[in-house]
């Protein structure tokens, strides 16, 4: 069983000039039960606290970017919850009140569970892309690794047991038998000393690039982790020790984790283990009944981790959804699924918890939709379920780092509304959403007033609660419509823009001539422009998933105090061609151009056009600056987005959702501009 000692981050990750000034934040801890918690100790910051009777605590805490608070009583299980200043509004001696957060109770037989999606430490993070600079050196490779998984290792300490999918084969260079296929993985030892470092104690090898160097570089994958303090299991030499489980008793209770990848692959040799044949396990629905009954049989608390499904998709395939379900039909007490690379909804299934996708946890992928994902912990008492809170994660620059602000808003919406259709309620505490056994439904919605500045008609709705719908629109003028979209640009307001010890790396600008501003509190971008020649700002790489003729609008705040024009353009990647050509050939197709005045003063622009309707696979938007006259200059950019509309205009007053898209919307747009609020019910 793990212990409670935990290496804590105790500063304000991410502190600016401001910290020298102090702000209070105040919340309540309550037990599951809805009553209060005194005595609660909370620290962040090397300040602390304690909570009164009430269950309230206060904290006097240097001003800074981000606030890591630590919350610990004997009796109940420790929880780290972390918020980015912007988020909570506060202004310098002001106050930031934390939404309620829940303690759980430690019981004699009880299990806390930590689980992670998709791992892997090679590729892109040894020689990285566009310019960006290289995470882990040759020279350093214990401690960059470490530094990959620093930001959840206070997270997933928490647990008695964390586990994540580990999608790579371990070897100390690159293997010399390769599968035929497109993408094959490889990471060097070092990221199972990390793993085990970040609290991570088992890991499923039963996924499709358990097997990418064949015989060779599986037997290097389990020789490393023989050697490692890892538990693993969904892999082996052969078919019966791929589908043998992993053992551990905690708390008195015997556990046997079970992993699975669910097709055999197209290339001979397979990738799935066989008599006399080594490889991942293969998650078939007999070898999943079987060694499902046979652990259960045996008296084991059986976990089942799958990893099946399509890529970059909203919900898991019907082949997965069976699987998982005739696996807790069999006995098991917890299904996890992963490989789509982006989060799908969780499920209470007869009593039990299904996650379709974890999405990624530690992973190399620059697409806009992938770095959003999730820690699931998992109380167990024995083999019941008991609750299970997800804490939302951002992989900000390939790094696994606690979601703000809008990062928080977007991961928990999708997560909320997927899992909504599927009858499963989700709550939150604190920063975190909660799942109970009750499975009761949140109706806490609150009204709102949604200000548009002058000139503009969309606005963003990331400030409003993520566990809420939007249920009530009211129009202040009868000629207004509205319409919900979302956005498909990370870190597009800069807020968060360097915190974490990690730039963002999904923008296409200067590195060497950029600099983050701190604006009246607000993050903004500032590009150095050249007289001489345009200068080019936009999205690194394309938006691989978007719905293809779709209404879209760029929205930003500009400022310059130099005459310049902006030309703003989308290109895209046509279906057959290579991601290198499109990005150095691709057609630039003109959206719309823009003068900008030299009054130093911010000026929004939204510009309307349509995505690409048949021959593209992905698409991106660029803005070229060119000065009109005058010496090398500076232009101050913020919240550049890129919204796909998800429905069409409308004047009814309860929004007709007809897709999950419209109920994952952060931002509304009107048909005309309006000195009036709009009240929303949400």
């Amino acid at each position: 069983m793990r212990n409670y000692l935990i290496i804590l981050l105790l500063v304000s990750l991410g502190c600016t000039a401001e910290q020298s000034k102090i702000i209070t934040i105040e919340g309540k801890l309550f037990t599951e039960s809805n009553q209060p918690i005194a005595g609660v100790g909370v620290l962040s910051a090397n300040k602390s606290a304690t909570t009164d009777k009430q269950g309230k605590y206060t904290l006097k805490l240097p001003k800074a970017d981000i606030y890591q608070l630590k919350f610990s009583k004997k009796g109940f299980y420790h929880s780290v919850q972390t918020f980015s200043d912007y988020e909570l509004h506060t202004n310098i001696n002001s106050h930031a009140l934390i939404a309620d957060i829940t303690l759980v109770e430690q019981t004699e037989k009880r299990v806390m569970f930590a689980f992670g999606g998709d791992v892997m430490m090679g590729r892109r993070y040894y020689q990285p892309k566009f310019g960006d600079g290289v995470l882990i050196s040759d020279d350093n490779r214990l401690s960059d690794s470490k530094a990959i998984v620093q930001h959840v290792k206070p997270y997933m300490s928490l647990a008695d047991l964390a586990a994540v999918n580990l999608e790579t084969q371990v070897s100390e260079t690159e293997p010399e038998e390769r599968a035929p296929k497109s993408v094959t993985f490889y990471s060097k030892p070092e990221v199972l000393e990390a793993l085990s470092w970040a609290g991570i104690d088992y890991v499923t090898l039963g996924n499709n690039h358990t097997f990418d160097y064949m015989n060779s570089g599986l037997k290097s994958t389990l020789e490393n982790l023989s050697n490692s303090t890892l538990g693993y299991s969904g892999a082996g030499i052969n078919e019966q020790q791929a589908l043998s489980a992993y053992h551990t008793t905690i708390n008195d209770n015997d556990f046997a984790m079970l992993g699975y990848v669910g097709w055999e692959g197209g290339f001979t040799p397979n990738q799935t283990a066989g008599k006399d044949k080594g490889g991942a396990a293969y998650g078939s629905m007999n070898n999943i009944k079987n060694s499902v009954s046979r652990e259960v049989a045996n008296d084991k608390v059986t976990f089942v981790q799958y990893h099946g499904s399509q890529e970059y998709s909203t919900g898991p395939t019907g082949v997965t959804e069976q699987r998982l379900k005739s696996a807790i039909d069999e006995g098991a007490a917890l299904a996890i699924a992963h490989h789509p690379h982006v989060t799908q909804g969780l499920e209470l299934y007869n009593g039990k918890l299904i996650a379709y996708s974890m999405g990624n946890f530690v992973f190399d992928q620059y697409f806009n939709s992938t770095p959003h994902s999730f820690i699931l912990y998992v109380w167990m008492d024995g083999e019941k379920f008991h609750r299970a809170e997800i804490v939302p994660i951002y992989l900000k620059g390939y790094k696994p780092t606690p979601a703000t602000g809008m990062n928080r808003f977007n991961t928990m919406k999708r997560l909320v509304t997927l899992s909504k259709a599927r009858g499963t309620n989700i709550g939150y505490s604190g920063g975190h959403g909660v799942i109970t056994s009750a499975n009761k439904a949140v109706e806490n919605t609150g009204q709102y007033t949604l200000n548009f500045k002058s000139g503009t008609r969309v606005r963003s709705l990331s400030n409003l609660p993520w566990y809420n719908n939007l249920t009530s629109v009211d129009l202040p003028e009868p000629n207004l419509s509205y319409r919900l979209g979302t956005n498909l640009i990370n870190g597009s307001d800069f807020e968060s823009f360097a915190t974490f010890d990690s730039n963002e790396r999904g923008f296409l600008f200067n590195r060497e001539n950029t600099k983050i501003n701190d604006f009246n509190g607000n993050k903004n971008l500032q590009i150095g422009i050249d007289k001489s020649e345009p200068t080019i700002f936009g999205m690194q790489t394309f938006r691989r998933v978007y719905k293809p003729s779709s209404p879209m609008t760029i929205k930003a705040n500009i400022r310059t105090s130099q005459l310049t024009k902006a030309t703003f353009y989308w290109q895209g990647r046509k279906s057959k061609q290579s991601f290198t050509d499109a990005l150095t050939n691709g057609k630039k197709h003109v959206i719309s151009s823009v003068i900008f005045n030299n009054e130093n003063t911010w000026q929004p622009i939204e510009i309307d056009f349509n995505s690409p309707r048949i021959g593209y696979r992905s698409f991106r938007v660029l803005v070229e600056f060119e000065l009109q006259d005058g010496s090398n200059g500076t232009i101050d950019l913020d919240d550049f987005s890129l919204i796909e509309w998800q429905s069409a205009f409308s004047k009814e007053p309860v929004p007709k959702l007809f897709n999950l898209g419209s109920k994952q919307a952060s931002f509304i747009g009107l048909n005309l501009t309006t000195d009036e609020a709009v009240t929303v019910i949400h």
